[in-house]
């Protein structure tokens, strides 16, 4: 594996950077670099930028008016955002919905979605887990019946986020209550305001409204908004959770975090300690050790190569190490770092403030990485599972 970028590929990152610099607005880029959360507006003003490019959807093929960029290209482009301090892209509609509608969509489906999504304009969200059903999201019970024409749909989701933002949810149903549990989900788009949709705010421990309850009492929804065929939604689940590997783990956002830490440090002078440059050290190691899996990943793809199915290990490694840095962010900041205390740390050579009241609440906020999207303990149970169920060289060789 060659792990040099080509002359090409160094043209391009050029290229990324410098228009990022042109476009991104400096009151966004600032609120990054400060440790500050992103507003909705932040992130759809960016979107909507993106959009204008064909970027919001930089994964996406040409056909659907991506760039249709190679693995390693959308790599250097997500590293050039993360680096000058974008907002990071809400996953739920372009990279999580719109590849599901792209392989299983109709013409319609597509047409209706597709654009809205690329310019940023139309936010979605997930429906997938429940109460009781998270990691196991195969025991679900929110209910789809079909009536007509038509779904209707009761049941709860929770931990929902930006539910209270969305215009549209894309969620997994049970429609066959008599199936084996994976064969009777189905995978179906609901409006946010249809009626009988009801949003429940859940404040987390760090102050933050993100995620949410949301209930579906006889909720009306065409049946043109099944994507696919009834019962077929977890084939189409998987498709969604496996079609961007590397984004899981996070690693441009971690490269740019490591850099604050390393500030945060030295403006409140625990750069001097060994013990915890030490610290820093480790987390710096692993972070290049993620970014080493994610790049085996891309260089596979790109290779036209069967790509490492190593999801659970970018998902396990990716969330710890978002805790560490929060956790050394918290650390670095000492007592100035206590909830709701906006109290000022000098930024060494930059002549700007580092607002450090915002460190306890990102630490609160980071406690939830290594259980959303599959906790990390049943992410080592697949993990495990796939290696032992993989048949040894001396094995596939007594077989032939």
């Amino acid at each position: 594996m060659d792990l040099n970028l080509t002359a090409e590929e160094r043209a391009f990152q050029l290229k990324v950077r410098a228009w990022i610099a042109e476009n991104l607005p400096p009151d966004i880029a600032e609120r990054s670099r400060s440790g500050k959360w992103h507003t909705k507006n932040d992130h759809q003003c960016w979107a909507r930028i993106l959009g204008q490019r064909g970027w919001h959807g930089y994964g996406w093929p040409k056909e659907y008016g991506g760039p249709g960029w190679t693995p390693i290209q959308k790599h250097l482009f997500t590293e050039e955002c993360a680096m000058a301090g974008a907002p990071t892209i809400i996953p739920f509609g372009p990279i999580m919905v719109a590849p599901v509608i792209m392989a299983f969509g109709t013409s319609e489906q597509k047409a209706r979605h597709l654009p809205g999504i690329m310019t940023g304009d139309v936010w979605w969200c997930q429906g997938y887990s429940e109460p009781g059903s998270g990691s196991d999201l195969a025991s679900l019970k929110t209910r789809a019946e079909r009536r007509g024409d038509s779904y209707v749909v009761n049941g709860q989701k929770t931990w929902t986020s930006y539910a209270h933002d969305a215009d549209w949810i894309f969620a997994l149903v049970r429609t066959s209550p008599n199936a084996k549990p994976q064969a009777g989900i189905s995978f179906l788009l609901m409006d946010m305001k249809s009626s009988g949709i009801t949003v429940r705010p859940i404040i987390t421990m760090d102050g933050q409204h993100v995620v949410n309850d949301v209930f579906f009492d006889d909720v009306v929804v065409p049946a043109e908004n099944l994507i696919g065929e009834q019962d077929k939604g977890w084939t189409y689940a998987k498709h969604l959770l496996a079609h961007e590997r590397t984004f899981v783990a996070n690693v441009s956002r971690a490269k740019y975090e490591l850099r604050r830490l390393k500030q945060i440090a030295q403006a409140t002078g625990v750069w001097d300690e060994s013990r915890f440059r030490d610290q820093i050290a480790l987390l710096e190691v692993d972070i290049v050790a993620l970014e080493m899996m994610v790049l085996r990943v891309l260089a596979a793809e790109q290779g036209n190569q069967q790509a490492l199915d190593v999801t659970g290990l970018l998902k396990i490694a990716g969330s710890e190490i978002e805790q560490r840095y929060t956790e050394l962010m918290l650390f670095a900041g000492g007592p100035s770092a206590l909830p709701l205390r906006f109290e000022s740390v000098a930024d060494p050579g930059k002549g700007t403030t580092e607002w450090a009241g915002t460190l306890a609440s990102k630490y609160f906020n980071s406690r939830k990485t290594t259980i959303y999207g599959g906790s990390n303990e049943v992410q080592r149970n697949i993990v495990a599972q796939s290696v032992l169920d993989r048949p040894s060289a001396s094995t596939q060789r007594s077989r032939t």
